[in-house]
Order: structure tokens, then C-alpha cells, then sequence
């Protein structure tokens, strides 16, 4: 099969289409025929020559950690799925390939209607979205500040957030300030006098953040939200410890992964991919994740 891969770190062209051994699904497994995968910051930190925890990384090195596709093979005792069967999920560093052999636990059931790119791009950041809110316990009434909120995470959280019962302001660039407000929130743009311009839009006060930026962003954080338990960084790990505040990840289930399918299919969850590229130009795919400045979500073509 074809996959995206790696021999060597470094920028986006290192990447290059590989072809490698197909999967066959064991007993307990089943086998995806991918059409879409995402495309996040996770694969170019990888790329760019990060390990992250618990992973163990290997030459050729597949990038890719979320896809969508059609089910077609099953081994034994898996009674859940059928072939055919179009379905989402998740496979670390192995999903931006042809196919991906993963557990039943990992997958849920396409909804009708959304289309294979945001299918393909769901998993890993609605699911780090829904994470985010929970860990920080976004409830009725909060207001909640959102750093990189017309990114990936950032996109899902703003319409999770307002679905709870709380009000969202938003950063982003100056391209994408009516992008914000089409998703509910009350945005804003980074840079000198973000504290003074989010205090303006919450007189109230503002009782949780989440982080997506990192630097100035997060710094901008501790200046406006008290209790420091209640904010939260995507990017900025390595000074979670040092200011007190919690580094999250994402905690994936296919458990979580329903609630966020539900949600989308009570109309309560758009989903905006970008951008669209086929394998073959995965490097300049990362291009544009690298830029810091995608909208929403960038997908990956498999086939077609």
C-alpha cells in the first residue's frame, strides 16, 4: 500500500510517499480502507524530530493520526462492525495511509452526511477539544477564553463550549475575525493589548482559558483568569510546571468519539476543513500546517 512517510527528520520535505507492507486484520481487529486522514501540529513536531510519550518511532515513520474510511476485513470476534461499513477514528503515527488495522474500540460509525475530508479530520482534535473542556470543567455561565480558536482544537472547542452553556471569546488573526463570529464567539486579535481588549469584552470577568498558542497567549492567560487550575495549554508544555497551569492532552475513547458523532448529527457540531490535498502533495500539506495559520481543519485524499 501507499503511506506518507519518513527516512529523516526535518521539514516538510522529508516527507514522500512510501510504499509499504499491507496490514491484515488479526482476531479482535479490523482493517480500514482509508479515503481521508488529518493533518495537525502532532505530525510536524513527529516530523520535525519529536518522540512523544509512549511512542516508539520507526523508519519509514508514517505520520497521521486520524482518517476515515470503509471497512473491509474483520478478524475474529469482532461483531460490531461489517464490511462496509463507513467509519471514523484513529491510529497513531499509522493513519495517513491506504489502509489502517486498529481495534473496533477505535473507530465509531461515519454520520450520514459529512463528508469524507471532515470525517477524516475529526478524530484527534474534536476528541483533544472535548478533552480540554472537561479537564477544565466548562460549564453553564463561564466565559471562556480560547487562544488559536480558528485552528483545528480551536474550531471544535468554541461550538463544545457554547453547547455547554458558556461564552466564548476567541483569538485569531485579523482574517479570520468574522470566521469567529459565524461559530458564536466573541472574537479578538492577538498582539499588544490583548489583556486590556479581553477585559473590555468580559467586564464580568473571565473564568477559564485554553491555550492553543502558546508564548504570549498563555501569559496573556495568567493576567485574566484567577484560578490557575482553570487554565490550560495545547502547545506550551515545557512551562505548564514552571506557571502552575495544566499541560492537557487528549484522552481518546471511542466513547468520546460518539458523544462528538452525536453531536454533529443533532446539528450542533460544524465541522470546516480548509483545505484538501491529494497524497502525493502531503509535503506541501505540512507546508501549511507548519504556517501556524490554517482555518479549521487540512485533510488528505487517499484515493481519487
Amino acid at each position: 500500500m501507499r503511506a506518507a512517510a519518513f527516512y529523516t527528520f526535518g521539514g516538510p520535505e522529508v516527507l514522500q510517499v512510501v510504499e509499504v507492507a499491507t496490514p491484515e486484520a488479526g482476531p479482535g481487529e479490523v482493517r480500514v480502507r482509508v479515503e481521508a486522514a488529518g493533518v495537525q501540529a502532532y505530525d510536524s513536531s513527529v516530523r520535525s524530530g519529536w518522540t512523544p510519550p509512549g511512542q516508539t518511532l520507526r523508519f519509514p515513520q508514517i505520520v497521521g493520526n486520524d482518517f476515515a474510511g470503509v471497512v473491509d476485513e474483520i478478524g475474529t470476534g469482532v461483531t460490531d462492525f461489517r464490511i462496509g461499513d463507513e467509519v471514523l477514528g484513529w491510529a497513531m503515527l499509522a493513519s495517513c495511509a491506504e489502509y489502517v488495522v486498529v481495534p473496533p474500540e477505535q473507530v465509531v460509525s461515519k454520520p450520514s452526511g459529512m463528508t469524507w475530508p471532515q470525517a477524516g479530520t475529526l478524530s484527534a482534535s474534536a476528541q483533544t477539544a472535548h478533552t480540554a473542556l472537561d479537564e477544565l470543567k466548562v460549564s453553564v455561565g463561564d466565559t471562556l477564553l480560547i487562544h488559536g480558536a480558528s485552528g483545528g482544537v480551536g474550531t471544535v472547542a468554541v461550538q463544545l463550549a457554547l453547547a455547554a452553556g458558556a461564552t466564548v471569546i476567541g483569538t485569531a488573526g485579523p482574517a479570520n475575525q468574522d470566521y469567529l463570529r459565524s461559530l458564536g464567539a466573541t472574537p479578538t486579535t492577538y498582539g499588544d493589548g490583548l489583556v486590556d481588549r479581553v477585559r473590555a469584552l468580559a467586564p464580568g470577568g473571565v473564568d477559564v482559558a485554553l491555550d492553543a498558542a502558546g508564548g504570549a497567549a498563555l501569559d496573556a492567560c495568567l493576567e485574566v483568569v484567577a484560578d490557575r487550575s482553570r487554565i490550560g495549554t495545547l502547545v506550551d508544555f515545557a512551562r505548564a510546571d514552571e506557571l502552575g497551569v495544566r499541560f492537557l492532552r487528549s484522552q481518546r475513547s471511542g466513547q468520546r468519539l460518539r458523544a462528538i458523532t452525536d453531536l454533529y448529527r443533532a446539528g450542533r457540531l460544524t465541522l470546516t476543513v480548509s483545505e484538501v490535498f491529494p497524497l502525493d502533495r502531503i509535503a506541501d500539506a505540512h507546508r501549511r500546517i507548519d504556517t501556524g495559520h490554517a482555518r479549521g481543519k487540512t485533510a488528505v485524499l487517499l484515493r481519487g
